[in-house]
């Protein structure tokens, strides 16, 4: 399928649906964290919530009867994969969110799609940077920059380092994003692909935990952080993974990062009706800024202004109106 063809696919009510349900777990996961690190350390969390998003996986794998891969350089692959996507930024937002809130985190991952789009520019051969890009990614860092304020970019504020703990997991996702490029000629099965992944990242995190975190010398966990845990790993993680590849099947790569728009809205909301989270209208502002951004490096933006203009240059009126 052409990338032309891609991006022209409709976006059916139960691909909205099913978006929705998207956000809201991704968007959850930020609250999930930041109710877990209360009692628990972060690379703890990440180990717990890699190991048991690895067990269901692998379950739902068995069930639908994927075949295991046997080719070295794939695992190779899975373990880069496991890195860049998983054990990184997991342990980034999880170390970043335990000094800011939930909501604000969830806006600054938001520019994941910024940073691919300037790394896929610089990679890979058939996603150069056009003007159009360009502005959209300059527009989405102005909101990054405005969101974070002065005193962060200064180094003044003590929440510079976790703000940019949660930029830094972004970097790391896009990076994988433009690796993961390779598994389309690898010909794995894209949730096969996710089982892998996070069942390599598990394999260096658990270990690592044990070592750094010694969670065997921490008190028990209350029953709340436990559900919290199995929430962020088997919701937020194994679940969500499942109805991105579907999506993804149904809709296209290009209406799937729909859901980038949609998760800070669901971590902002539950991080201020449960946590008593509050956000200031710089956060915001940005927030406005970056999703223009992405709106404009997606491509919906200039093609909705065009269609406006195209059809009050030819005398037609607006479709809402027809």
């Amino acid at each position: 399928m052409t990338r032309n063809s891609e991006t022209q696919r409709t976006m059916t009510p139960k691909t909205w649906g099913l978006l929705i349900v998207l956000s809201l777990l991704w968007g959850g996961s930020f609250f999930f964290i930041a109710v877990a690190v209360k009692d628990l350390p972060p690379l703890t969390i990440v180990a717990l919530r890699l190991s048991l998003a690895a067990i269901a996986l692998w379950g739902f794998c068995l069930l639908r009867g994927f075949t295991l891969p046997r080719v070295p350089a794939i695992w190779r692959a899975f373990l880069v994969m496991g890195v860049l996507n998983n054990a990184i930024p997991f342990s980034l937002i999880v170390w970043g969110q335990a000094q800011i809130a939930s909501g604000l985190a969830s806006i600054l991952n938001a520019t994941t799609p910024l940073f691919t789009v300037v790394l896929a520019g610089v990679f890979l051969a058939d996603e150069r940077m056009s003007p159009l890009r360009l502005s959209g990614v300059l527009v989405g860092f102005a909101g990054t920059a405005v969101m974070i304020g002065p005193a962060v970019l200064m180094g003044r504020e003590a929440s510079a380092l976790a703000q940019g703990a949660i930029l830094g997991a972004a970097l790391s996702y896009a990076s994988a994003s433009v690796f993961g490029r390779r598994f389309r000629d690898l010909g794995v099965h894209p949730v096969m692909t996710a089982t892998g992944q996070v069942t390599m990242s598990s394999l260096i995190l658990v270990p690592l935990a044990f070592l750094v975190d010694r969670p065997f010398t921490l008190d028990v966990p209350t029953p709340e952080i436990w559900l919290a845990i199995v929430a962020l790993a088997l919701l937020s993680t194994a679940l969500a993974y499942i109805l991105y590849f579907r999506i993804l099947s149904l809709a296209g790569a290009t209406n799937v990062q729909l859901v980038t728009f949609l998760v800070p809205v669901t971590a902002i909301l539950l991080g201020a009706l449960i946590l008593g989270e509050r956000l200031a209208p710089q956060h915001f502002a940005g927030m406005g800024l970056i999703a223009l951004g992405l709106a404009v490096i997606d491509g919906r933006l200039p093609r909705f202004l065009q269609n406006r203009l195209s059809n009050r240059t030819n005398g037609m009126p607006p479709p809402e109106a027809r």
